[in-house]
């Protein structure tokens, strides 16, 4: 009988950290990488590396922001995006997608958003010269949600230039 018990406790145990470690997978640096790529990739744009000196500033940045949840930019020296979601369960993919989505509103030719729409996140996401990331994820305080930032080194979204860089590059 304990050993029947003690089986359930460690099939209990390992469900649990089943869980708990499926939820951190999704918000890892590589996860964080992943994403970007693919982005970047279907829109012709070389990949992004992490970066830890970045990732310590966001980090750092994010930590702040658990306070209160604000969806405020640090006005730090890297390029960024922020993301924050009511509840806890929000990841790096559903940060990136709100990100990459905003493509929508975004024309090529005339590098410009819709009206009344936003598109630098997105641009950000696949500016070409933005070559390294750091990202991080915090739950904010008394369960007010999820505040995630990534920053990108060098920063990207001046105005006057093109995520691409040129309409050729754009094309693809």
């Amino acid at each position: 009988m304990a050993s029947s018990r003690s089986s359930l406790a460690m099939f209990a145990l390992a469900i649990v950290m089943a869980v708990v470690a499926g939820a951190s997978a999704q918000n890892t640096p590589q996860d964080f990488v992943n994403l970007h790529n693919r982005a970047r990739a279907a829109d012709g744009v070389g990949p992004v590396t992490w970066d830890n000196s970045v990732a310590k500033f966001a980090q750092d940045y994010a930590n702040k922001r658990a306070a209160d949840c604000r969806l405020q930019h640090s006005g730090g020296p890297f390029g960024e995006n922020i993301f924050w979601g009511s509840g806890r369960s929000w990841t790096a993919a559903n940060a990136v997608k709100s990100w990459v989505d905003e493509k929508r509103n975004y024309h090529h030719n005339t590098n410009t958003c819709d009206a009344g729409k936003v598109c630098g996140h997105y641009t950000q996401v696949v500016w070409r010269k933005s070559t390294r990331i750091g990202c991080a994820r915090v739950v904010c305080a008394g369960n007010r949600g999820v505040f995630i930032t990534c920053n990108y080194n060098p920063p990207g979204n001046f105005n006057g230039e093109r995520p691409f860089l040129t309409l050729d590059a754009e094309a693809k």
